[in-house]
C-alpha cells in the first residue's frame, strides 16, 4: 500500500499507459505527482485515462498531474490534435503596442488553454515564465518570456495566473528567483550569474516578488555567484532563504527537472540535496523506472509546511469553464488585426 503522506517527488515515465511495474511502483513509493511530456500525450481519451491510471495506483483522486504548456515552443499538446497557443513573447509584444489589449489576449487564450487541461485531467501546464529576457539572453528562454520590462512581465503574468486558477489549474511561476541573465542552456551547462543581490532586486527578482501570491514556482539550476558561489540555485539553501525571507514567497517550491547537466551527482544525491536546501518537491521527470525508482527512494515524505502550502493552493482553485475553440479564434483575430503574424 502507498505511504500515508506522499513523497515530496514528480516523476516521469516513457509511455502512453503505465505498466505493470510502474503501477506496482506508483502504488509502493507514492510520489506526489506525474510529469507528463509529449511521448505521453497522444488523444484525449488516452491522456485521461493515463491520469487515472496514475491517481488509481497512488490512491490519491486528487494526486497532481503536470506538463509544460506555455505556448509557444514549450507546448506539449502540439501533436495536431490541440489547438497551438502563441508564445508569451508573442503576447508581449502585443502588449507594448497596446497593454490592455495584451492582456485581454493573454487571458482569453489562457482561459482556452487551462480550460483545455482541464478537460484532460492535467492540473497545470507549469506557466507562466516571468523571467526578464534580455538582449544577451540564451534561446532557452527567449520567447517564453514577456521581455524585459518588468512592470509589463508583471502585468501580463498576472492574466495568466488569475485565467489559470479561475479554470480550476494551477499556475506555477518560473523560474524563481530569476533566469533571465543566462547565456548558456542548463540542459547541457550550468549557468553562472555574477549580478549584485541589489542588482538582482531591482531587476529579476521584481516579478516574483510582485507575484508572490501565486500558489506554485518552480526553482531554476544556475549559480548565483553573489549568493551561493559553489552550489545552483536548485539545491542551494542559501538561494532558498532568499527565495523565502528577501523575495517573500511562501507557495510551493518544486525544482526544474534534475537530470539536466547543469547539476552534478547521482539522480539520488540530486533529490536529496534539492529537498534539504528546502524546496518543497523535487521534479525527476527522465521517465526511466529505474531511475525513477532511485530517486524515489533518496525522496522523503512531504513536510507539514509542503502540505499546508499545497493545500493554500488547492484552495483557490475555481471551476470556470469556457468555450476553447471561440476563445482560440478571438485571440489569433487580435492578432491578425494588429499586424502580428
Amino acid at each position: 500500500m502507498a505511504a500515508s503522506t506522499p513523497l515530496a517527488l514528480f516523476v516521469g515515465i516513457p509511455g502512453l499507459e503505465l505498466s505493470a511495474d510502474e503501477m506496482a511502483f506508483f502504488r509502493e513509493a507514492n510520489p506526489f505527482g506525474l510529469f507528463l511530456f509529449r511521448r505521453n500525450l497522444d488523444n484525449p481519451e488516452q491522456v485521461r485515462r493515463l491520469c487515472a491510471q496514475f491517481r488509481e495506483a497512488v490512491g490519491r483522486e486528487d494526486a497532481p498531474v503536470f506538463i509544460d504548456q506555455e505556448g509557444g515552443r514549450v507546448q506539449r499538446l502540439n501533436n495536431g490534435k490541440w489547438p497551438s497557443f502563441r508564445s508569451l513573447g508573442e503576447f508581449g509584444a502585443l502588449a507594448r503596442k497596446d497593454i490592455e489589449l495584451g492582456k485581454r489576449a493573454m487571458r482569453l487564450s489562457t482561459q482556452a488553454m487551462a480550460s483545455l487541461m482541464v478537460e484532460l485531467s492535467i492540473d497545470s501546464g507549469t506557466t507562466p515564465v516571468v523571467d526578464l529576457a534580455r538582449k544577451g539572453t540564451h534561446e532557452v528562454i527567449g520567447q517564453r518570456a514577456f521581455g524585459d520590462d518588468p512592470d509589463l512581465v508583471i502585468a501580463m503574468a498576472r492574466e495568466v495566473i488569475a485565467a489559470m486558477l479561475e479554470a480550476g489549474e494551477l499556475p506555477v511561476i518560473k523560474h524563481i528567483p530569476g533566469y533571465g541573465r543566462v547565456t548558456v542552456d542548463p540542459h547541457f551547462d550550468c549557468p553562472v550569474v555574477d549580478a549584485s543581490r541589489e542588482d538582482l532586486r531591482d531587476t529579476d527578482f521584481r516579478p516574483f516578488m510582485a507575484l508572490r501570491d501565486t500558489p506554485w514556482a518552480m526553482v531554476a539550476h544556475l549559480i548565483f555567484t553573489q549568493i551561493d558561489p559553489e552550489r545552483p540555485a536548485s539545491v542551494s539553501p542559501l538561494v532558498c532563504e532568499v527565495i523565502r525571507k528577501d523575495i517573500g514567497y511562501d507557495g510551493v517550491i518544486i525544482t526544474d527537472c534534475l537530470t539536466m547537466e547543469a547539476l552534478k551527482g547521482t539522480w539520488a544525491e540530486r533529490v536529496t540535496a534539492a529537498l534539504d536546501a528546502g524546496y518543497d518537491i523535487a521534479l525527476h521527470s527522465q521517465g526511466d523506472l529505474a531511475a525513477s525508482q532511485a530517486a524515489a527512494r533518496a525522496a522523503r515524505p512531504l513536510s507539514q509546511e509542503s502540505l499546508v502550502r499545497i493545500a493554500r493552493g488547492q484552495a483557490m482553485r475555481g471551476a470556470k469553464r469556457v468555450d476553447i475553440a471561440a476563445l482560440h479564434a478571438e485571440v489569433e483575430q487580435i492578432f491578425e488585426e494588429n499586424g502580428i503574424a
